[in-house]
């Protein structure tokens, strides 16, 4: 997977487009990720001890991969990711900015 773990990125497609969010999990074996402030369900939590009260809680959930893109912050752009050899060395590549991030 070409996006890691605190990446920002920006939601290209669904109900949440165009937010933008740093990213808190990845899972490669579902190609989904967690990304913060997007995709928020809400959560029943039961009360743990006597006295205490239920509550609603609302958490990340996660989204396809493919639904969202790497966001530069420095230049404010969407850029494609891929990987490039430079002496023995594999490194991330941004396309658009011509530069390893």
């Amino acid at each position: 997977m070409k996006i890691r773990k605190n990446d920002t990125v920006e939601v290209i497609s669904g109900k949440d487009k165009g937010k933008k969010g740093k990213i808190l999990e990845v899972i490669p074996s579902r190609n989904r990720v967690r990304v913060e402030g997007v995709m928020l369900v809400k959560k029943h939590q039961k009360a743990r001890k006597e006295g205490e009260v239920g509550t609603i809680i609302e958490k990340p959930s996660t989204i396809h991969i493919s639904n969202v893109a790497f966001f530069d912050t420095e230049t404010s752009t969407r850029t494609k990711v891929s990987y490039k050899m430079i002496g023995d060395k594999k490194v991330r590549y941004s396309h658009k900015l011509n530069k390893e991030l």
